[in-house]
């Protein structure tokens, strides 16, 4: 599989939808696999909140492969021997896209708290004016878990010829306010602890020495990530044996999972970035702008695959199955697929039981 990363940079504005301007503003991404003559086998691939642009493939020296490696790849669900991927670094995160601790022009200063806050139709909006630039003008595909199944269905109502398929994975027609109420945690915890500093932290110190704030935020959203089951699972009621079991500060292995989990996410994610994206997925609502869902719906004229996961805690399976319905309200039922998966994992299905519904992306994509 031949993998590339590429930045590119954009000197015209970028009008977001809160009516302030980003400019200049730059975008990171990753292709896998050959664009064909007439650039008709392209995917775009839509990363989570805490993606990036490393879908797949493993860099030089690299421990793990990108996130979705079981599901891009030669000979895979998204074979990239027929299809040309494209994964873009969304703006506003920390990963090599514009975002709060990039250079604010002309001072050369860290945004901060004065980056602008953006949304999800924002970062779609971004990642159009990459492929004009690029000459693609059509997609094959795109393609989204979480957040990325956000962009996806934003694709699919603002930019309605630009893509012949719609896959969403464990994602919403509207952020509901229990996923709301899960980052409000996360945000709370960033915002409070005094290493934050009104935003003014130092990103070399927060990695080596940790950021209490960001651990507890993670804490709260891999909870949401995951089920019942899948935890009980993972770690059933077991007690680190080198804890006295009334010792007051003695951990369950899922504490000490949570632990591990939260300090290492601090050394490769910035929490400004977190604050803002997580504000990106609360505002997201397919409803907005429009007069109902079946209005901002109707502008769809390509087929949509929804994929849901039956133990999903964050983004219920009754929220995807609402798209279905809707669509089949409005005389649209012929360009909607709907699949409930019967999963015990959790939201992070999409990204762990490929089997499980990797045939239906095959299928989609052969459609």
């Amino acid at each position: 599989m031949r993998v590339e990363t590429h930045i590119e940079r954009f000197t015209q504005p970028l009008y977001l939808e809160s009516g302030r301007i980003l400019e200049p503003y730059e975008l990171i991404y990753e292709t896998y696999g050959q664009l064909n003559e007439d650039k008709s086998n392209v995917i775009v691939v839509c990363h989570a909140l805490t993606g990036s642009h490393h879908a797949a493939g493993r860099y030089e020296g690299e421990r793990k492969a990108g996130w979705w490696d079981s599901v891009i790849g030669d000979g895979k669900a998204i074979d990239t021997r027929q299809f040309f991927v494209i994964c873009v670094n969304v703006i506003g995160s920390c990963f090599g896209s514009t975002g709060p601790m990039s250079p604010k022009y002309p001072s050369g200063k860290a945004y901060r708290l004065q980056f602008p806050v953006i949304t999800v139709s924002d970062m779609v909006k971004a990642q159009i004016n990459l492929f004009d630039r690029l000459g693609i003008h059509h997609a094959h595909a795109v393609i989204g878990g979480s957040m990325g199944g956000m962009q996806a269905l934003c694709f699919a109502i603002e930019h309605p010829r630009f893509s012949k398929r719609h896959i969403m994975l464990a994602s919403t027609y509207a952020t509901q306010p229990w996923a709301i109420a899960f980052n409000k945690v996360a945000r709370e915890a960033i915002i409070k602890d005094p290493a934050f500093n009104e935003g003014e932290y130092d990103p070399k110190v927060i990695k080596e020495e940790g950021f209490n704030g960001l651990s507890i935020g993670r804490m709260s959203g891999h909870i949401s990530y995951l089920s019942p089951t899948s935890m009980e699972d993972k770690f059933g009621k077991v007690y680190d044996e080198k804890d006295g079991l009334y010792d007051l500060f003695g951990k369950y292995q899922v504490e000490k999972y949570l632990d591990y989990n939260s300090r290492n996410f601090v050394t490769w994610f910035d929490p400004l970035s977190y604050l803002y994206i997580t504000k990106a997925i609360n505002i997201f609502d397919a409803r907005r702008n429009y007069d109902s869902l079946e209005d901002s719906l109707s502008r769809i004229v390509s087929k949509i695959t929804l994929i849901s996961f039956k133990a999903d805690m964050l983004f219920l399976p009754h929220e995807m199955k609402y798209i279905e319905e809707t669509m089949h309200k409005i005389g649209k039922a012929d360009l909607t697929e709907y699949t409930e998966i019967d999963s015990d994992y959790g939201h992070d299905a999409f990204l762990v039981e490929i089997p499980k519904f990797e045939k239906i992306i095959i299928d989609a994509l052969e459609q």
